[in-house]
């Protein structure tokens, strides 16, 4: 299973991190949740930069990350993921420090987090919020929460299924994450986040639909069951990603 394949690799990637990280100069947070909260009648769009992905293969090659998060700031996005992963989606570490130099807003990292030194990392980078995968961590997911926040850093859980949405539900995080796409099968539906999302509203987090977000109807047949869309794939294969991103923060 390809998930199996990217969690052994992140391990071996965390292993050679060191214990600690220098302190990383003061800064202001960038809230995601308040962001998201925020979006002034427009669809709060999470646009994610990244370079290929194990179902699509490459995406787009060469991305200057400086001049992409201008462009998609530009284009109306409450917030930046940025995908770190670099075997089978290209990304780096240190693209969100080049991300985060050039826009004023919220930088998520998007990567597989298995050990509590890549959550250290992260805010080394730069970085405003993490993306913990409830699959990945299993019962150490409260944990991972938790220092999370120890290092002022948001966490956005990520969920699949009702098992998943009831250990997130446990922890503090105030963002969830329903992933429309199977990591097992890598197969998407939509309907994932409408059939999950209304045990997350009546607990009062807030919900991010991730995946498979292709066209403006796809964001407004799915608006009355979340409150923001992470994004990534139909912005960065499109030839203007600012024209495609602005379609679902318009939408």
């Amino acid at each position: 299973m390809i998930l199996d394949e990217i969690v052994r690799r992140s391990e071996k990637r965390a292993a050679m991190l060191p214990a600690t990280f220098p302190e990383p100069p003061p800064r202001i947070h960038a809230s995601l949740a308040a962001a998201i909260r925020e979006r002034n009648g427009k669809n709060a769009v999470i646009a994610e930069i990244k370079c290929a992905s194990p179902s699509r293969g490459m995406i787009r090659r060469n991305v200057d990350m400086a001049q992409m998060a201008g462009v998609l700031a530009e284009g109306g996005c409450v917030a930046l993921s940025v995908l770190t992963e670099p075997y089978f989606f290209g990304g780096a570490g240190q693209d969100i420090t080049r991300v985060k130099s050039a826009v004023n807003m919220p930088v998520l990292r998007k990567d597989f987090i298995v050990d509590e030194r890549q959550i250290a990392e992260s805010r080394a980078l730069g970085a405003d919020a993490v993306l913990l995968i409830a699959a990945v961590l299993g019962p150490r997911l409260p944990l991972f929460v938790d220092r999370a926040a120890d290092f002022g850093l948001e966490p956005l859980v990520e969920v699949h299924n009702p098992a998943e949405i009831t250990s997130a539900l446990q922890t503090d995080a105030a963002l969830i994450g329903i992933n429309n796409r199977n990591l097992a099968t890598m197969t998407i539906d939509r309907s994932t986040t409408r059939l999950l999302s209304e045990s997350v509203r009546r607990e009062g987090r807030l919900i991010v639909s991730e995946s498979g977000m292709r066209s403006a109807d796809d964001v407004r047949e799915m608006k009355p069951y979340c409150d923001a869309f992470l994004i990534g794939s139909s912005i960065m294969s499109h030839e203007h990603p600012r024209k495609k991103l602005e379609e679902f923060v318009c939408a």
